[in-house]
Protein backbone atom coordinates (compact mmCIF):
# COMPACT_ATOMS: atom_id res chain seq x y z
CA UNK A 1 0.00 0.00 0.00
CA UNK A 2 1.14 3.55 -0.66
CA UNK A 3 2.24 5.71 2.18
CA UNK A 4 0.16 8.48 3.94
CA UNK A 5 1.27 11.54 5.11
CA UNK A 6 -1.46 14.28 6.56
CA UNK A 7 1.02 17.74 6.95
CA UNK A 8 -0.72 19.27 9.55
CA UNK A 9 -0.41 19.90 13.20
CA UNK A 10 -2.08 17.95 15.76
CA UNK A 11 -4.11 20.72 16.89
CA UNK A 12 -5.36 21.91 13.48
CA UNK A 13 -9.09 20.42 12.02
CA UNK A 14 -8.64 17.41 10.52
CA UNK A 15 -11.59 15.19 9.40
CA UNK A 16 -11.71 11.88 10.07
CA UNK A 17 -13.43 10.80 7.23
CA UNK A 18 -11.15 12.74 4.97
CA UNK A 19 -7.67 10.66 6.59
CA UNK A 20 -9.66 7.86 5.74
CA UNK A 21 -10.34 8.90 1.95
CA UNK A 22 -6.26 9.27 1.91
CA UNK A 23 -5.84 5.55 3.08
CA UNK A 24 -8.74 4.63 0.44
CA UNK A 25 -6.84 6.11 -2.15
CA UNK A 26 -3.51 4.83 -1.20
CA UNK A 27 -5.20 1.43 -1.58
CA UNK A 28 -5.28 1.94 -5.48
CA UNK A 29 -3.70 -0.03 -8.03
CA UNK A 30 -0.13 2.00 -8.46
CA UNK A 31 -0.10 4.11 -6.15
CA UNK A 32 2.58 5.15 -4.40
CA UNK A 33 2.28 8.30 -2.12
CA UNK A 34 -0.99 10.66 -0.72
CA UNK A 35 -0.01 13.49 0.96
CA UNK A 36 -3.14 15.55 2.67
CA UNK A 37 -2.73 19.20 3.13
CA UNK A 38 -3.89 21.00 6.53
CA UNK A 39 -6.75 21.87 4.08
CA UNK A 40 -7.48 18.40 3.85
CA UNK A 41 -11.22 17.73 4.12
CA UNK A 42 -13.87 15.12 2.22
CA UNK A 43 -14.76 15.10 -1.01
CA UNK A 44 -17.37 13.09 -3.38
CA UNK A 45 -15.40 9.75 -2.89
CA UNK A 46 -11.59 11.09 -3.12
CA UNK A 47 -10.00 13.68 -0.68
CA UNK A 48 -9.34 17.68 -1.41
CA UNK A 49 -6.49 19.15 -0.14
CA UNK A 50 -4.49 15.81 -1.57
CA UNK A 51 -1.49 15.49 -3.91
CA UNK A 52 -1.42 11.74 -5.11
CA UNK A 53 1.51 10.14 -7.01
CA UNK A 54 0.96 6.81 -9.07
CA UNK A 55 2.27 4.76 -11.52
CA UNK A 56 -1.55 5.02 -12.92
CA UNK A 57 -3.60 7.63 -14.26
CA UNK A 58 -6.42 8.39 -12.44
CA UNK A 59 -9.11 11.45 -13.76
CA UNK A 60 -11.40 10.65 -10.81
CA UNK A 61 -8.55 12.11 -8.51
CA UNK A 62 -8.29 15.21 -10.36
CA UNK A 63 -12.15 15.82 -10.70
CA UNK A 64 -14.26 17.81 -12.79
CA UNK A 65 -13.51 20.98 -12.95
CA UNK A 66 -9.82 20.57 -14.54
CA UNK A 67 -7.68 23.49 -14.30
CA UNK A 68 -9.41 25.31 -11.55
CA UNK A 69 -7.05 27.50 -9.64
CA UNK A 70 -6.29 31.33 -8.55
CA UNK A 71 -4.81 34.21 -10.29
CA UNK A 72 -3.64 37.08 -8.89
CA UNK A 73 -3.74 40.62 -11.08
CA UNK A 74 -2.66 43.72 -10.48
CA UNK A 75 -5.31 46.91 -10.63
CA UNK A 76 -4.48 50.14 -10.33
CA UNK A 77 -8.08 51.91 -9.20
CA UNK A 78 -8.08 56.13 -8.37
CA UNK A 79 -10.53 55.27 -5.15
CA UNK A 80 -11.12 51.89 -3.57
CA UNK A 81 -14.77 52.45 -2.06
CA UNK A 82 -16.26 49.30 -1.40
CA UNK A 83 -19.83 50.19 -1.88
CA UNK A 84 -19.54 51.85 -5.32
CA UNK A 85 -17.27 49.46 -6.59
CA UNK A 86 -19.61 46.71 -5.81
CA UNK A 87 -22.21 47.89 -8.23
CA UNK A 88 -20.24 48.88 -10.46
CA UNK A 89 -19.20 44.90 -11.06
CA UNK A 90 -20.53 42.91 -14.48
CA UNK A 91 -22.59 39.97 -14.33
CA UNK A 92 -19.98 37.14 -14.54
CA UNK A 93 -22.98 34.41 -14.41
CA UNK A 94 -23.22 35.22 -18.35
CA UNK A 95 -20.79 34.54 -21.04
CA UNK A 96 -18.89 37.19 -23.11
CA UNK A 97 -20.90 38.52 -26.27
CA UNK A 98 -18.37 39.04 -29.24
CA UNK A 99 -17.91 42.53 -28.76
CA UNK A 100 -16.78 42.81 -25.51
CA UNK A 101 -13.39 44.73 -24.93
CA UNK A 102 -12.59 41.82 -22.24
CA UNK A 103 -11.53 39.33 -25.18
CA UNK A 104 -8.15 41.82 -26.51
CA UNK A 105 -6.29 39.70 -23.92
CA UNK A 106 -7.15 36.55 -25.30
CA UNK A 107 -3.70 34.92 -27.03
CA UNK A 108 -4.81 32.81 -30.27
CA UNK A 109 -7.77 30.16 -30.27
CA UNK A 110 -9.65 28.87 -27.62
CA UNK A 111 -8.64 25.58 -26.00
CA UNK A 112 -11.20 22.94 -27.73
CA UNK A 113 -12.87 25.22 -29.11
CA UNK A 114 -15.19 25.51 -26.13
CA UNK A 115 -16.94 28.84 -26.00
CA UNK A 116 -19.66 27.50 -23.51
CA UNK A 117 -19.52 29.67 -19.82
CA UNK A 118 -16.31 31.35 -21.31
CA UNK A 119 -16.01 34.61 -18.93
CA UNK A 120 -18.15 32.89 -16.10
CA UNK A 121 -16.97 32.63 -12.52
CA UNK A 122 -19.19 29.31 -11.87
CA UNK A 123 -20.72 28.47 -8.35
CA UNK A 124 -19.50 26.29 -5.24
CA UNK A 125 -16.31 27.96 -3.82
CA UNK A 126 -15.66 30.05 -6.59
CA UNK A 127 -15.16 34.05 -6.59
CA UNK A 128 -13.14 37.17 -8.06
CA UNK A 129 -12.57 39.83 -5.17
CA UNK A 130 -10.68 42.86 -5.33
CA UNK A 131 -8.92 43.31 -2.61
CA UNK A 132 -5.70 44.83 -1.06
CA UNK A 133 -2.88 44.26 -0.12
CA UNK A 134 -2.19 44.11 3.69
CA UNK A 135 0.99 43.04 5.85
CA UNK A 136 3.92 42.64 3.35
CA UNK A 137 6.13 40.25 5.05
CA UNK A 138 9.06 39.56 2.66
CA UNK A 139 9.50 43.37 0.85
CA UNK A 140 11.64 42.01 -1.75
CA UNK A 141 9.98 39.25 -3.03
CA UNK A 142 6.35 41.08 -3.16
CA UNK A 143 8.29 44.17 -5.21
CA UNK A 144 9.41 41.21 -7.65
CA UNK A 145 6.13 40.86 -8.13
CA UNK A 146 5.53 44.23 -8.63
CA UNK A 147 3.58 44.19 -5.05
CA UNK A 148 3.63 46.91 -2.03
CA UNK A 149 1.18 47.11 1.02
CA UNK A 150 -1.98 49.17 -0.08
CA UNK A 151 -2.03 47.86 -3.59
CA UNK A 152 -4.97 46.37 -4.75
CA UNK A 153 -5.72 43.31 -6.87
CA UNK A 154 -8.05 41.01 -8.91
CA UNK A 155 -7.86 37.59 -6.92
CA UNK A 156 -10.10 35.21 -9.19
CA UNK A 157 -10.71 31.41 -8.70
CA UNK A 158 -12.65 29.31 -11.51
CA UNK A 159 -11.84 26.50 -13.47
CA UNK A 160 -12.60 24.60 -16.69
CA UNK A 161 -16.58 24.88 -16.14
CA UNK A 162 -18.37 23.16 -18.75
CA UNK A 163 -15.30 21.30 -20.09
CA UNK A 164 -14.00 19.65 -17.38
CA UNK A 165 -16.67 18.81 -16.61
CA UNK A 166 -17.21 16.96 -19.79
CA UNK A 167 -13.76 15.49 -19.87
CA UNK A 168 -14.90 13.50 -16.60
CA UNK A 169 -17.86 12.47 -17.68
CA UNK A 170 -17.20 10.79 -20.71
CA UNK A 171 -14.36 8.93 -18.72
CA UNK A 172 -16.89 7.98 -15.69
CA UNK A 173 -19.72 6.53 -18.00
CA UNK A 174 -16.83 4.27 -19.54
CA UNK A 175 -14.26 2.96 -16.80
CA UNK A 176 -16.12 4.92 -13.43
CA UNK A 177 -13.73 5.81 -10.57
CA UNK A 178 -11.31 3.32 -12.42
CA UNK A 179 -7.78 4.22 -14.45
CA UNK A 180 -8.16 5.35 -18.00
CA UNK A 181 -6.57 3.14 -20.43
CA UNK A 182 -5.62 6.29 -22.74
CA UNK A 183 -2.97 8.63 -20.63
CA UNK A 184 -2.06 10.39 -23.63
CA UNK A 185 -5.44 10.73 -24.43
CA UNK A 186 -6.96 12.21 -21.20
CA UNK A 187 -3.44 14.21 -20.68
CA UNK A 188 -4.42 16.36 -24.20
CA UNK A 189 -7.70 16.49 -23.47
CA UNK A 190 -7.11 17.94 -19.51
CA UNK A 191 -4.13 19.31 -21.01
CA UNK A 192 -6.88 22.08 -23.18
CA UNK A 193 -8.81 22.45 -19.86
CA UNK A 194 -5.59 23.84 -17.57
CA UNK A 195 -5.29 25.93 -20.35
CA UNK A 196 -8.99 27.05 -20.58
CA UNK A 197 -9.18 27.56 -17.09
CA UNK A 198 -6.72 30.16 -17.35
CA UNK A 199 -7.55 31.73 -20.25
CA UNK A 200 -11.36 32.25 -18.04
CA UNK A 201 -9.51 33.46 -15.38
CA UNK A 202 -8.09 36.51 -17.70
CA UNK A 203 -11.24 36.82 -18.85
CA UNK A 204 -12.86 37.52 -16.28
CA UNK A 205 -10.20 39.96 -14.47
CA UNK A 206 -10.35 41.82 -17.66
CA UNK A 207 -14.47 42.41 -17.40
CA UNK A 208 -14.12 43.79 -14.10
CA UNK A 209 -11.17 46.13 -15.07
CA UNK A 210 -13.20 47.20 -17.63
CA UNK A 211 -16.18 47.90 -15.35
CA UNK A 212 -14.30 49.38 -13.03
CA UNK A 213 -12.41 51.93 -15.38
CA UNK A 214 -9.04 50.04 -15.30
CA UNK A 215 -6.94 48.87 -17.66
CA UNK A 216 -6.40 45.04 -17.84
CA UNK A 217 -3.07 43.35 -16.88
CA UNK A 218 -0.99 40.33 -17.03
CA UNK A 219 -1.35 38.03 -13.47
CA UNK A 220 1.75 37.95 -11.36
CA UNK A 221 0.05 34.39 -10.10
CA UNK A 222 -1.50 31.98 -11.99
CA UNK A 223 -1.68 28.63 -10.38
CA UNK A 224 -3.98 25.36 -10.88
CA UNK A 225 -4.78 23.11 -8.23
CA UNK A 226 -6.85 20.70 -10.12
CA UNK A 227 -4.66 19.07 -12.37
CA UNK A 228 -2.14 15.75 -12.72
CA UNK A 229 1.38 16.27 -14.33
CA UNK A 230 3.97 13.69 -15.48
CA UNK A 231 6.39 13.96 -12.71
CA UNK A 232 9.86 11.95 -12.14
CA UNK A 233 8.28 9.47 -14.80
CA UNK A 234 4.74 8.85 -12.52
CA UNK A 235 1.22 10.61 -12.25
CA UNK A 236 1.28 13.81 -9.72
CA UNK A 237 -2.57 13.99 -9.44
CA UNK A 238 -3.28 17.22 -7.23
CA UNK A 239 -7.03 17.79 -6.07
CA UNK A 240 -7.38 21.15 -4.09
CA UNK A 241 -3.68 21.19 -3.74
CA UNK A 242 -1.41 23.40 -5.37
CA UNK A 243 1.87 23.06 -7.08
CA UNK A 244 4.59 23.91 -4.46
CA UNK A 245 7.98 23.41 -6.37
CA UNK A 246 9.05 27.32 -6.43
CA UNK A 247 6.03 28.57 -7.19
CA UNK A 248 4.38 31.79 -5.91
CA UNK A 249 0.54 30.68 -4.77
CA UNK A 250 -2.25 32.75 -3.43
CA UNK A 251 -3.70 30.41 -0.57
CA UNK A 252 -7.39 31.78 -0.37
CA UNK A 253 -8.97 32.35 3.20
CA UNK A 254 -12.68 33.36 3.04
CA UNK A 255 -14.96 36.71 2.31
CA UNK A 256 -14.32 37.79 5.60
CA UNK A 257 -10.72 36.62 6.42
CA UNK A 258 -7.42 37.36 4.96
CA UNK A 259 -5.62 35.05 2.20
CA UNK A 260 -2.05 34.55 1.92
CA UNK A 261 0.54 35.06 -1.18
CA UNK A 262 3.29 32.35 -0.34
CA UNK A 263 6.48 31.11 -1.51
CA UNK A 264 5.89 27.80 -1.89
CA UNK A 265 9.09 25.38 -1.49
CA UNK A 266 7.63 21.89 -0.64
CA UNK A 267 9.56 18.39 -1.01
CA UNK A 268 8.62 14.91 -1.51
CA UNK A 269 7.09 14.21 1.83
CA UNK A 270 4.21 16.59 0.52
CA UNK A 271 4.31 15.60 -3.34
CA UNK A 272 6.14 18.91 -4.26
CA UNK A 273 2.11 20.70 -3.25
CA UNK A 274 0.84 23.15 -0.77
CA UNK A 275 -2.75 24.39 0.42
CA UNK A 276 -4.78 26.04 -1.89
CA UNK A 277 -7.19 27.21 0.47
CA UNK A 278 -8.65 27.51 3.98
CA UNK A 279 -10.40 24.00 3.37
CA UNK A 280 -14.03 23.65 4.65
CA UNK A 281 -14.90 22.08 8.01
CA UNK A 282 -18.77 22.38 7.73
CA UNK A 283 -20.25 20.29 4.88
CA UNK A 284 -22.52 23.03 2.82
CA UNK A 285 -25.41 21.21 4.18
CA UNK A 286 -24.26 21.98 7.96
CA UNK A 287 -23.37 25.37 6.84
CA UNK A 288 -26.92 26.70 5.32
CA UNK A 289 -28.36 24.90 8.95
CA UNK A 290 -26.16 26.84 10.97
CA UNK A 291 -26.20 29.78 9.21
CA UNK A 292 -29.66 30.34 9.13
CA UNK A 293 -29.68 29.79 12.94
CA UNK A 294 -26.94 32.51 13.57
CA UNK A 295 -27.05 35.48 10.67
CA UNK A 296 -29.07 37.23 8.19
CA UNK A 297 -29.00 37.88 5.21
CA UNK A 298 -28.06 41.14 5.20
CA UNK A 299 -25.16 40.44 8.27
CA UNK A 300 -23.34 38.04 5.66
CA UNK A 301 -23.35 40.77 2.95
CA UNK A 302 -20.72 42.68 4.45
CA UNK A 303 -18.20 41.18 6.27
CA UNK A 304 -15.68 42.51 9.92
CA UNK A 305 -13.51 44.33 7.00
CA UNK A 306 -16.39 46.42 6.26
CA UNK A 307 -16.16 44.16 2.43
CA UNK A 308 -19.29 43.60 0.74
CA UNK A 309 -19.66 40.46 -0.87
CA UNK A 310 -21.97 40.37 -4.38
CA UNK A 311 -24.01 37.22 -3.91
CA UNK A 312 -28.14 36.93 -5.28
CA UNK A 313 -27.98 33.28 -4.22
CA UNK A 314 -29.11 33.03 -0.33
CA UNK A 315 -28.12 29.94 -0.07
CA UNK A 316 -24.80 30.45 -1.42
CA UNK A 317 -24.09 33.14 1.08
CA UNK A 318 -24.89 30.75 3.66
CA UNK A 319 -22.73 27.53 2.57
CA UNK A 320 -19.85 29.63 1.04
CA UNK A 321 -20.03 32.02 5.30
CA UNK A 322 -16.82 32.14 6.53
CA UNK A 323 -17.83 30.07 9.66
CA UNK A 324 -17.74 27.48 6.70
CA UNK A 325 -14.14 27.07 6.74
CA UNK A 326 -11.08 26.06 8.86
CA UNK A 327 -8.76 29.42 10.21
CA UNK A 328 -6.56 30.56 7.40
CA UNK A 329 -3.80 31.49 9.77
CA UNK A 330 -3.49 27.68 11.13
CA UNK A 331 -3.44 26.50 7.48
CA UNK A 332 -0.51 28.79 6.86
CA UNK A 333 1.39 28.13 9.80
CA UNK A 334 1.33 24.37 9.58
CA UNK A 335 2.69 24.96 6.26
CA UNK A 336 5.80 27.11 7.46
CA UNK A 337 5.55 24.63 10.31
CA UNK A 338 6.39 21.39 7.52
CA UNK A 339 8.90 23.66 6.11
CA UNK A 340 6.58 23.83 2.91
CA UNK A 341 6.02 28.03 2.31
CA UNK A 342 7.39 31.27 3.48
CA UNK A 343 4.15 33.87 3.61
CA UNK A 344 5.05 36.90 1.36
CA UNK A 345 1.99 39.06 1.82
CA UNK A 346 -1.31 38.83 2.82
CA UNK A 347 -4.61 40.65 1.36
CA UNK A 348 -8.26 41.53 2.81
CA UNK A 349 -11.05 41.96 0.70
CA UNK A 350 -13.00 44.98 -0.51
CA UNK A 351 -15.56 43.07 -2.91
CA UNK A 352 -16.28 39.28 -2.97
CA UNK A 353 -18.26 38.75 -6.30
CA UNK A 354 -19.80 35.25 -6.17
CA UNK A 355 -23.01 35.37 -8.61
CA UNK A 356 -25.33 38.36 -9.13
CA UNK A 357 -27.10 40.13 -6.84
CA UNK A 358 -30.40 40.21 -8.22
CA UNK A 359 -31.96 42.88 -6.60
CA UNK A 360 -29.30 45.39 -7.88
CA UNK A 361 -29.59 44.44 -11.71
CA UNK A 362 -33.29 44.83 -11.28
CA UNK A 363 -32.36 47.75 -10.23
CA UNK A 364 -29.93 49.36 -12.53
CA UNK A 365 -32.54 47.55 -15.34
CA UNK A 366 -35.39 50.25 -13.67
CA UNK A 367 -33.40 53.57 -14.13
Amino acid sequence: MATVTVLASPSSWIESDAVAQCHQVAAFDGMLHVAGMPDLHPGKGAPIGAAMTSTILYPFLVGSDIGCGIAVFPIRLKRAVPEKLAARFPDLDHPLDGSDPAWAVADGDVPAGFIEGLGTVGRGNHFVELARIDTVFEPGHASRLGLDAGDTVLIVHSGSRGLGERILRAHTEAHGAGPTPDPAGYLAMHDAAVRWGSLNRRLMAARVAHALGAEPTEPVVDVCHNLVEVRDGVYLHRKGAAPGDGRDVLIAGTRGTRSYLVAAHAGPEANHSVAHGAGRKMSRSDALRRGRAKHTVEELRRTPFGSLVVCGDRQLLFEEAPTAYKRIEQVIADLVDHGLATPVATTVPLVTYKTADVVSRRGRGRR
